[in-house]
C-alpha cells in the first residue's frame, strides 16, 4: 500500500480503480513512411474513433443546448465521412509517403482554403469545421484520449491538474473522485467536485506511476489522505466511514423542506451554484432555493467558436424553466485568467488574473456581449432571472453594461421578441476596489454577490492558483472578513439585498459570523446546501 496526502476539497470516501489523465500533444510534423497502408489503417482507426466520440458530444449537447445547436456534432460526424476528405488523407499518405498525422493536416489546411475561397458565406464556415474534425482525428493519432473510460464503469481519477476546458470534456457519470499533485482547492476542478460530491484531494506534491493505473484507490477526502492499493485492514476502515458519511446525509435530510431560518428567527436564502446545465438536476434534488451563481462560461469553453445567441438562449431557458420560478442569477461570460478559450485571441498575459478578462472583455467586444444579453433577455421570460456581471472595480463599469443591457431590451421590444420588462441586475463584489466603493455601487444595482475566492487573492496579493503559497493563502483573514462586512452595510444602507457566491459560503465555521453581518443568500455547492440548512437552524444569534 502506498500513501499520499494532500490538501482535502470535499468531505466523502471514494473507493474504486485508478485511471490516470494522459495530456497528449499534438504532432502534425511530417516523416517518410515504410509502410502506406499500415498508415492508412492508423487513420482509418482514428477517423471511426473521433465519429464515435460526436456521437457522444451529441448525445451530452442534446441534453444541455437542445436540437438546434447539438446538430454540429451530426455535421462533424458526416464531414468525416466526406469522400474528398477521406481520399485527401490517402492520397497524401500513398502518394508521399506522409505519416497519417501530417497527411490529415495537409488535407486540412487545403479543404479549409477551398472553404474559405467561397463566396457563400455558409461555406465559408465549414472552414473551421474542418479543421476541427482534423484536430480531433490528430490528437487520437498522438495518442488516444485523455482517459480511456471503456475498461472502467467508474474511476477515480489522477492528474497534475486540470484546465476548466479539460473538465468540461469529462463523462462526470463515470467520475468517483479526484486526485491532483497539484491544484487548489478553489480550481475549477475542485468546484466541479464539490458540485458532484465525490471525495477529491488536491496538491499532493506526487506524481502517480503509471504502474497503479487500474489498482484499488481509496480518496478520504475528510483527512485529505489517499491510499494506493490499500490493505485489508484499510480498506475495510475506510468502507466504514463511508458508511458513517452515508449516515450523516441520511441525518441531513430531515431539514429538507424546511425554512433556513436560525433559532430566533433570522431567516437567509441558501441558493445553489451550477456550472452547466447538466448540474440543474441535482440542484433541483439539494432543495436549494434558488440558483445564486449560474456560470455562462462553459457555453465557451465546450465550443471551439463563440456560442450562438440561440445555443445561450436554450441553455439560459432550460436552467430557468428548471427553477420553476425561483431565482436564477446568471453571471455574465467570466472568460479570461484560467478560464481559456483559444478562438478569443486573448494576447498572452503576464499575470492573467488581473488582465483582460470577465466584464472587461465583455466592454471592450460590445458585439459580443449584447449576443449572450439578447440570449439573456429572451429567456428572461421563462422564469425569474437576474443578471449578474462580474469583476466590476467601478460605477463606469456598471453604468456601461446596463446601459448596453437597455439598448439590448429595446431592440428586443421594437423586433416584437418577448422580454421580461423588469430584469434584475446586480453585480460581483470579488475586488477590493468594487468592495471599497460599494456604497456607490449599492445605487446602481440591485443586488451584490461576493466572489470570496477572487476576493481573497486580491486582498490578499496571492494567486490563488499557486499553491506554493497555501500557507499565506487564508480565507478567514480579518481583511477580507471587514470588506465582507462593509459591503453587507452599504449594500443594506442602500436598501439591496447582498449574498456571497464564493467557497466561503459553504464553510461552517463562518456562518454565524455571516448573518450577523446580515448576509442575506448563500449560494453553495449543491451538495453542501442541506449541511448549510442544518447550521443556521441550529444557530441563535441572540446568544453570545
Amino acid at each position: 500500500m502506498l500513501t499520499i496526502t494532500g490538501k482535502p476539497v470535499y468531505g466523502a470516501i471514494s473507493i474504486g480503480p485508478l485511471a490516470l489523465f494522459h495530456r497528449n500533444t499534438i504532432s502534425t510534423a511530417a516523416r517518410t513512411i515504410t509502410d502506406p497502408e499500415a498508415e492508412v489503417l492508423r487513420f482509418q482507426s482514428a477517423r471511426e474513433e473521433a465519429a464515435a466520440q460526436l456521437g457522444q458530444l451529441y448525445e451530452k449537447a442534446l441534453e444541455t443546448v437542445g436540437e438546434e445547436d447539438a446538430a454540429i456534432f451530426e455535421i462533424h460526424q458526416m464531414m468525416l465521412e466526406d469522400d474528398e476528405y477521406i481520399e485527401g488523407v490517402e492520397g497524401h499518405i500513398r502518394e508521399e509517403m506522409l505519416n497519417a498525422e501530417a497527411a490529415v493536416d495537409r488535407t486540412a489546411q487545403e479543404l479549409a482554403a477551398m472553404f474559405r475561397g467561397m463566396d457563400d458565406e455558409y461555406m465559408q464556415g465549414r472552414a473551421a469545421d474542418v479543421l476541427d474534425i482534423s484536430r480531433r482525428v490528430e490528437q487520437i493519432l498522438s495518442g488516444g484520449p485523455a482517459i480511456d473510460f471503456s475498461q472502467y464503469d467508474q474511476v477515480i481519477l489522477a492528474a497534475d491538474d486540470l484546465a476548466p476546458s479539460e473538465t468540461m470534456q469529462l463523462d462526470t457519470k463515470k467520475i468517483l473522485g479526484f486526485v491532483l499533485s497539484g491544484g487548489s482547492a478553489s480550481s475549477h476542478t475542485a468546484i466541479l467536485a464539490r458540485n458532484l460530491g465525490i471525495a477529491t484531494v488536491v496538491n499532493t506534491g506526487t506524481q502517480i506511476h503509471t504502474d497503479l493505473e487500474g489498482k484499488m484507490a481509496v480518496v478520504d477526502g475528510f483527512t485529505g489522505t489517499v491510499y494506493l492499493d490499500p490493505d485489508e485492514a484499510t480498506l475495510t476502515a475506510m468502507q466504514e466511514k463511508q458508511k458513517q458519511a452515508q449516515a450523516e446525509r441520511e441525518r441531513l435530510e430531515n431539514v429538507r423542506g424546511k425554512e433556513s431560518v436560525t433559532q430566533d428567527g433570522q431567516k437567509v436564502l441558501i441558493y445553489a451554484n451550477a456550472g452547466n446545465p447538466a448540474d440543474l438536476p441535482r440542484v433541483v434534488a439539494s432543495d436549494a432555493e434558488g440558483i445564486g451563481l449560474f456560470r455562462s462560461e462553459f457555453l465557451y469553453l465546450e465550443n471551439d467558436d463563440y456560442p450562438t445567441e440561440e445555443q445561450q438562449f436554450e441553455a439560459y431557458k432550460k436552467a430557468l424553466t428548471a427553477m420553476e420560478g425561483k431565482r436564477v442569477v446568471i453571471r455574465t461570460m467570466d472568460i479570461g485568467a484560467d478560464k481559456k478559450a483559444d478562438y478569443f485571441d486573448l494576447d498572452p498575459e503576464e499575470n492573467p488574473a488581473m488582465g483582460l478578462r470577465a466584464i472587461r472583455i465583455c466592454l471592450t467586444r460590445p458585439e459580443l456581449f449584447k449576443t449572450q444579453l439578447r440570449a439573456l433577455c429572451r429567456a428572461s421570460v421563462y422564469g425569474r432571472l437576474a443578471i449578474m456581471f462580474p469583476m466590476i472595480i467601478s460605477v463606469e463599469e456598471v453604468r456601461k453594461a446596463k446601459a448596453l443591457l437597455a439598448e439590448v431590451m429595446a431592440r428586443l421590444k421594437k423586433e416584437g421578441i418577448p422580454c421580461a420588462e423588469q430584469i434584475e441586475t446586480g453585480i460581483m463584489i470579488e475586488t477590493p476596489a468594487a468592495a471599497l466603493v460599494s456604497d456607490a455601487l449599492a445605487e446602481e444595482v440591485d443586488f451584490f454577490s461576493l466572489g470570496t475566492n477572487d476576493l481573497t487573492q486580491y486582498t490578499l496579493a496571492i494567486d490563488r492558483q499557486q499553491t506554493k503559497l497555501d500557507a499565506f493563502f487564508d480565507p478567514h483573514h480579518p481583511a477580507v472578513l471587514r470588506l465582507i462586512e462593509l459591503t453587507a452595510k452599504n449594500a443594506h444602507k442602500a436598501g439591496i439585498w447582498v449574498g456571497i457566491c464564493g467557497e466561503l459560503g459553504a464553510d461552517l465555521s463562518l456562518t454565524e459570523a455571516f448573518l450577523r453581518m446580515g448576509i442575506d443568500e448563500l449560494s453553495v455547492s449543491a451538495t453542501s446546501v442541506l449541511p448549510l440548512r442544518d447550521k443556521v437552524r441550529s444557530l441563535n444569534l441572540r446568544k453570545r
